[in-house]
């Protein structure tokens, strides 16, 4: 028998509270993660991608709340942990060692008031109990290990004194110093430029080999996900509408949606002055979604039918999507 999954999310969903109402964000979100495998969690921004993360983390503000749903984590202990029901203080016991976060922007997740070398060593003082010196040999060693040239002499710089690509180094430093089986990175080269962008990705790729842990991997890119990821889940206005390996997806796109995030990649051999395909419109507020299909409205295949609720159903081993045309945008791609 294969192994569980390291993570299994099933019908998760989240609501926030708003000028006296719930409003939801996430609608039965569903994927799964394989042990030492990568998961693409992609969308445009405003699809959900990032509730997720913070949902399965424990970090939701105050107003947010999962409504219903489980996402079973698989423990180093063997235990399988429900972390849509785990408290705050179960949460603080599995963060960092276990489950380990980069966000977004280092440069406002970082702690400007304290060294790179205290922000990474508090991290071995909350999970490990480790006397001065080891605690700074780890320290050199994790920023070794993420390249950052002449380590020790880094441990009192602070986030300013760094560069862009070394913030995000820093930040990959302190995810993985306690090791986690789990690595979620939401958008972690977003404000970098290409070059340092490429540098970051073959990073965390050699590091995902060495320490052998999985990846969910948050981004906007479809260059990105063909790069980094070994499954798709595509996401729009707080649902899962499309998961499929990165093989299936990126040579039979099952969504109208998908289709045109994937036509709007830039491809060798383009015709020069041809111009990128744009999906027209917008994603809807989540305060005004419509009953049905929340693309339909900038769908050019929707139909009457398309105004009903639509769920996520398998078009092909391997293969889901959330489309009554799912088998027409097969045969055309």
């Amino acid at each position: 028998m294969s192994e569980a999954p390291i993570l299994e999310v099933a019908k998760l969903s989240v609501a926030f509270r708003s000028r006296g109402r719930a409003v939801t964000a996430l609608r039965d979100v569903s994927f799964a993660i394989e042990a030492g495998k990568t998961l693409a969690l992609v969308g445009e921004s405003g699809s959900g991608k990032s509730v997720t993360s913070l949902a399965l983390l424990g970090l939701l503000p105050p107003n947010g709340k999962v409504t219903s749903g489980r996402a079973s984590y698989r423990a180093r202990s063997g235990d399988s942990l429900d972390l849509a029901g785990l408290s705050q203080r179960d949460f603080r016991k599995i963060r960092g060692s276990e489950i380990a976060m980069i966000f977004q922007e280092p440069m406002s997740s970082l702690n400007p008031l304290y060294s790179i070398g205290d922000q990474i060593g508090e991290m071995l003082d909350l999970h490990e109990n480790l006397d001065g010196a080891t605690r700074r040999r780890r320290v050199i060693e994790m920023l070794e290990m993420v390249e950052i040239p002449a380590a020790a002499s880094r441990l009192g710089n602070y986030p300013h004194e760094m560069s862009g690509g070394m913030r995000q180094r820093v930040m990959i430093a302190l995810a993985l110093v306690c090791a986690p089986q789990l690595l979620i990175a939401d958008e972690p080269t977003t404000a970098l430029d290409v070059t340092v962008q490429a540098q970051i990705l073959d990073l965390m790729r050699r590091l995902q080999r060495d320490m052998g842990m999985s990846i969910l991997f948050i981004t906007h890119d479809m260059g990105v996900v063909a790069e980094m990821a070994d499954d798709v889940a595509v996401m729009y206005a707080g649902a899962v509408v499309e998961a499929a390996s990165v093989k299936t997806l990126f040579a039979n796109p099952a969504h109208p949606y998908t289709r045109g995030l994937l036509a709007s990649i830039p491809r060798p051999g383009r015709p020069e002055g041809e111009r990128l395909k744009a999906i027209p419109g917008q994603v809807p507020p989540l305060t005004a979604l419509p009953r049905g299909c929340a693309f339909a409205p900038r769908c050019d295949l929707a139909l009457t039918a398309c105004e009903e609720p639509v769920s996520l159903e398998t078009v092909a081993a391997g293969h889901r999507a959330a489309c009554i045309r799912a088998s027409e945008v097969m045969a055309d791609a």
